[in-house]
């Protein structure tokens, strides 16, 4: 027996999912489901990193702060937030839109709304640098992170009249998820804090997105967002 085959027979034996090709191996073990999905869990948790936008706030980096109101809190901004460099706070901003704790996620959902209303020109310079905070958000696979990026989506698009144009060459990256949960019926119900609509469900709101993204993104965008998104027809034929 060569000392090739000698270690291979003692090599330990592997941990493989059950009902996999791997459980029909030689020298392998097969976890218990249990097992399996605490194994996941321990995974996923590895796997999550913390924000950009989570760093800055916790080093005192970001000119906001909460205002405790009688009528609900609300963050208030220390310097003129017109006066902000757009290049780097807007994209910081959007990156906290994957928060899904307190108070990380409501700096950046409020920060990120206060941006747009106010960023008119300076909006449309950045739009390169918010496609990645916008994609990791949609694939987050986290209902309310995606819910209330959907409607930042649409407050972006509007935000400036060639917004809407400069978005539709990232198409591919933003709308990639978009097929998989637009046939899901998932409610957001109150995820979406500031919106008026609730009840509404991921599909319809993932209808209403691609339908601002048509009407504001001018005449290339039907043919982007149908070859992204085949069931989509357009909202100008109806």
């Amino acid at each position: 027996m060569t000392l090739f085959s000698s270690a291979r027979q003692h090599r330990s034996p592997r941990l493989v999912p059950p009902f996999s090709i791997q459980s029909l191996q030689k020298n392998t073990i097969v976890l218990d489901k249990g097992k399996l999905n605490t194994r996941t869990k321990q995974t996923s948790r590895t796997r999550t990193t913390s924000t950009s936008f989570r760093m800055y706030y916790n080093r005192g980096d970001l000119p906001i702060k909460m205002e405790y109101l009688t009528g609900g809190d609300k963050i208030a901004w220390t310097v003129d937030i017109e006066k902000l460099d757009y290049s780097l706070y807007l994209p910081l901003f959007f990156d906290g839109l994957s928060e899904t704790k307190h108070p990380y996620k409501t700096y950046a959902r409020q920060g990120v709304l206060d941006l747009l209303a106010h960023g008119g020109d300076k909006i449309h310079p950045v739009i390169p640098q918010l496609i990645l905070p916008i994609k990791n958000a949609f694939n987050a696979n986290n209902l309310e992170v995606m819910c209330t990026t959907l409607k930042v989506l649409q407050q972006l698009v509007v935000s400036s009249d060639l917004v809407g144009p400069a978005l539709v060459p990232f198409y591919r990256q933003l709308l990639a998820t978009f097929n998989s949960f637009k046939v899901k019926n998932l409610n957001c119900g109150d995820e979406i804090d500031y919106s008026q609509k609730n009840n509404m469900n991921l599909g319809d709101l993932i209808d209403e997105t691609l339908q601002v993204l048509e009407m504001h993104g001018g005449e290339d965008a039907f043919i982007n967002i149908k070859y992204m998104v085949p069931t989509y027809e357009s909202c100008f034929l109806n």
